[in-house]
């Protein structure tokens, strides 16, 4: 199932931000809109979307991943179709809105999953593994889309993304894709889950639902890092052009800058998932928020040549641990029978974060006529959340209230 979840996540880019950016200026030119108008769209679009998260949860803990997989990959190949033929802002709000909720959102949320289902004790190996491809998407897709529109024009470009999402995915769905090994015969690993930091019994799977999961502090610390993170990286790549152009770096800079990133998330991809199932996962996400407060100062501080390649680096290092840990902490922690409800829960939240980084990013330049106190506010906002992830501990299970749970046979 790995290497199906490593082209879910891929195939997640004609929703993702780095994949809609490179059709700006075509949506700005054929349809007569300006920058405002662009960036609210996108952010009441991917708002939005943020609250259908929850619900993809529970369909897929109803349902299972496949029969879910399945819906999700087909509306998100018409929504891409939608996106080719927006004529003004109110279709294009819809179309942000279809792309993000099902593509960034539900897609992601589905991919992140299966591989939840199918490792335990490797899982952060297999999540970094994984996540080595939506890394080179990174770096690829970019270039492909604005290859596509030189060739096609900007509407046959997003049709093509969508026909090569169903076609990629549909056929796997159908023919290979199944939801846990137990429906064909093997287990997670091929072995017994692992302790947990000691404090539990490994013979006993976690089955937290919403309620109790919500209760722990490891949900929060997790929740809100997540949300920061998602809304402070998507603020600063959506602006990155105007942002470097304060220290008079123009376009071949910012390309250099995203090589950067690409290199070092994929990087980050295979030494963290291996990292991440031998070392406390709480100091990696340390380590991850801690090196996006180091981007920001090198935004807030320094200047030179060398700055898109050293930003690069660290906002790919500090997102690949963030992505490498998450899939390990909560299904080790929380277990799967609930498990999507769990992260859908969190989805909105940070897909919400996400629409807001461009808007007050954006909010801040037209303030303040630059970029110093929203990147300043920035720096501060993870501060606390690196000193939480060091010292609250893994939940104990089972939860207060509830009756001891059953070891398993």
């Amino acid at each position: 199932m790995l290497p199906i979840a490593m082209l879910g996540f891929v195939c997640t880019s004609p929703g993702q931000t780095f994949g809609v950016s490179v059709f700006n200026t075509s949506f700005r030119d054929a349809l007569n809109l300006t920058d405002t108008k662009l960036s609210a769209a996108y952010m009441f679009g991917t708002l939005l979307a943020s609250l259908s998260m929850p619900l993809v949860g529970h369909l897929m803990d109803r349902h299972g991943l496949r029969r879910t997989m399945t819906g999700v990959v087909s509306l998100f190949g018409l929504a891409c179709i939608f996106t080719s033929q927006v004529t003004g802002l109110v279709m294009l709000f819809f179309a942000f809105l279809f792309l993000r909720m099902l593509g960034q959102g539900a897609l992601g949320l589905l991919s992140g999953n299966t591989l939840a289902f199918w490792f335990n004790r490797r899982l952060g190996l297999a999540s970094g593994l994984c996540h080595f491809g939506f890394a080179a998407a990174f770096g690829l897709v970019p270039a492909l889309n604005l290859w596509l529109i030189h060739r096609v024009g900007w509407r046959w470009a997003y049709a093509v993304l969508g026909m090569g999402v169903w076609a990629i995915l549909l056929p796997l769905l159908a023919t290979l894709f199944r939801n846990r090994p137990e429906d064909v015969g093997q287990v997670p690993d091929g072995g017994p889950p692992p302790a947990r930091d000691g404090l539990n019994d490994p013979a006993v799977e976690p089955d937290f639902t919403v309620r109790e999961a919500a209760r722990t502090g490891l949900f929060w610390v997790m929740a809100l890092s997540g949300a920061s993170w998602g809304m402070i990286g998507t603020g600063l790549i959506f602006h990155i052009q105007r942002i470097f152009g304060m220290f008079e770096l123009g376009a071949a800079h910012v390309a250099a800058m995203y090589t950067a990133l690409g290199i070092a998330l994929a990087a980050t991809q295979l030494i963290g998932g291996a990292l991440a199932d031998r070392v406390p996962l709480r100091f990696l996400l340390a380590a991850s928020l801690t090196g996006m407060i180091g981007a920001l100062s090198l935004l807030r501080f320094g200047a030179g040549w060398w700055l898109p390649y050293a930003f690069g680096c660290l906002v790919g290092t500090s997102q690949g641990l963030i992505m490498v840990i998450g899939n390990p902490i909560w299904r080790r922690n929380y277990g799967l029978a609930h498990l999507g409800k769990i992260r859908g829960s969190l989805a909105t939240l940070m897909v919400a974060a996400t629409s807001l980084g461009p808007f007050l990013v954006g909010l801040a330049r037209d303030q303040f006529g630059g970029y110093d106190e929203i990147l300043l506010m920035f720096m501060i906002l993870p501060a606390p959340l690196v000193v939480c992830a060091l010292i609250v501990p893994p939940p104990k299970y089972p939860p207060p209230g509830r009756a001891a749970a059953v070891a398993r046979p």
